[in-house]
């Protein structure tokens, strides 16, 4: 797929969240998984991937996703997709998967990967849940931002969305609610109107050097 959109101010600078969207276009399933496809070559801790996807884009999922949005529903009633992000709690069942992945097409030598398998399969047995969920809400908030700036790059806006009944939501489309945590929500579409800029704090506000 050939981005329309390669200039890197305009996706930093100039992305908007975008509230009302052009009922009238409609993505592809083909187009929405070549951009997820792009999404998930995020960064994530130990590249376990712990993203679930769930794309709403049907009319009677919107219906269910509704009620379950608080004072987003302008996004779910014109969006051409509700994504949910979820973030998977035993996102290691795909550890082999993964490595051995590596291994097969060269991208890691296999003694390097039975080392870091038999030290992370220690790690998982271990780890608290708290601190499986800290993860895959970082890891979830990661691919989250790279979604839209890919979207954007498709000719799409975005945007991100936190209020949600979580455990409804997980429920409500199949996803075990202990298993995978509600990261968040993203609408995607052509925008209908342009948005808001917003004032950001200068730089020497929110940084410190040691």
């Amino acid at each position: 797929m050939t981005y329309l959109n390669n200039d890197f101010e305009d996706l930093m600078k100039n992305r908007r969240s975008i509230r009302e969207y052009d009922e009238t276009v409609k993505i592809s399933q083909e187009e929405m998984q070549a951009i997820l496809t792009d999404a998930v070559t995020a960064p994530s801790s130990v590249n376990m991937q712990p993203w679930r996807f769930v794309v709403v884009e049907s009319d009677a999922g919107k219906e269910k996703l509704k009620p379950l949005i608080r004072f987003n529903t302008l996004q779910n009633d014109t969006s051409s997709a509700m994504i949910l992000i979820f973030g998977d709690l035993q996102n290691f069942e795909n550890g082999e998967k993964i490595y051995g992945g590596a291994v097969e097409r060269g991208l890691m030598p296999a003694d390097i990967k039975e080392q870091q398998m038999a030290k992370l399969s220690q790690y998982f047995k271990t780890i608290p849940r708290s601190e499986l969920e800290r993860v895959v809400l970082i890891d979830g908030g990661i691919v989250a931002m790279q979604l839209m700036l890919v979207a954007r790059a498709y000719g799409y806006d975005t945007n991100p969305i936190g209020g949600f009944e979580r455990t409804e939501v997980a429920k409500a489309f199949g996803m075990d609610p202990e298993r995978y945590e509600p990261v968040m929500i993203v609408s995607i579409g052509k925008a209908k109107t342009d948005g808001y800029d917003s004032y950001r704090l200068p730089i020497g506000d929110v940084t410190t050097f040691a």
